[in-house]
């Protein structure tokens, strides 16, 4: 008689930390409540998105001299370049930057293989010329002068030039704006969502603009928090800035100097117009529930 019951004593004796480990693993896999959980709520997303046109755009040009000396080539290099740089401050720093460098390659002397393939001898004493490209970029802070820096560039003729590209630099009254309509956009779904459950939303108990709290797994210890794909609400792009007083003076007076340079930027100016750039906000509202 005393045997079973030393049996079972010795197997639940041997159980009793694989229970308890199993529980305990079990309960760590739940961080602590956060405050604002502690009663009945609703978490909203508030998604919203615009168009807004770029409002920064880029393009270089590279202007190219060969001369025997490599001092001689850069001095012409520079004075291609130099009438374009005059041009261009007309405009003005805060509107439109410029950066030139120099790049110099040497140019070798060349000769024929036994199998006729023309090779250069790359050799201190086989250096026949220079050359040196004059490398402009050009970054235009206001876009509406971008047709016309772009002409000024082309009139200059350059010996290759790249592609302009634009992007977008929200103002921060644009991404406060959006930021706001976000959270109305989440009250909004938070009444939509509630007046479908037969609930009643209640006072706000939280606001995040990280979007974290209003994930499913927001209890869950070490899990990530990736946004989910959820329709966004689409709003009125913001009023664009008003036009600075004196532009029509600054494009008359860069005209000028470009033509007094030697330079005719309105004889090949195309139309360049900057593309609609989307824009995006997100924010989480946490409600009560009534």
């Amino acid at each position: 008689m005393r045997k079973p019951a030393a049996l079972a004593l010795a197997l639940t004796t041997l159980a009793s930390p694989a229970l308890a480990q199993t529980a305990t693993s079990t309960a760590r896999v739940y961080d602590v409540a956060p405050w604002w959980m502690d009663k009945p709520i609703i978490a909203s997303t508030g998604y919203v998105w615009t168009e807004v046109a770029a409002n920064r755009a880029r393009t270089s040009a590279t202007y190219q001299a060969v001369e025997r000396d490599a001092a001689a080539a850069t001095n012409a290099a520079a004075a291609k370049v130099r009438a374009l740089g005059q041009a261009l401050e007309a405009f003005g720093a805060d509107k439109v930057r410029v950066e030139t460098t120099f790049n110099i390659t040497p140019l070798y002397d060349q000769y024929r293989d036994r199998q006729g393939e023309l090779n250069d001898n790359q050799r201190a004493d086989k250096i026949e010329r220079y050359q040196v490209d004059a490398h402009v970029a050009v970054e235009v802070r206001d876009v509406r002068l971008a047709e016309r820096v772009y002409a000024t560039l082309m009139a200059a003729k350059p010996s290759s030039t790249e592609q302009v590209s634009f992007r977008l630099e929200p103002e921060n009254e644009t991404r406060t704006q959006m930021f706001r309509l976000a959270v109305e956009d989440a009250r909004r779904r938070a009444l939509l969502a509630a007046e479908a459950a037969g609930a009643r939303v209640g006072a706000v108990r939280l606001i995040d603009p990280t979007g974290r709290a209003c994930q499913t797994d927001v209890l869950v210890a070490g899990a990530g928090r990736p946004y989910a794909e959820t329709p966004a609400y689409q709003v009125a792009p913001p009023p664009p800035p008003p036009a600075p007083a004196g532009l029509n003076e600054l494009v008359v007076t860069a005209s000028r100097r470009a033509r007094e340079v030697g330079l005719d930027p309105d004889a090949i100016r195309l139309p360049l117009q900057p593309p609609m750039q989307r824009l995006e906000a997100t924010a989480c509202v946490v409600f009560s529930l009534g």
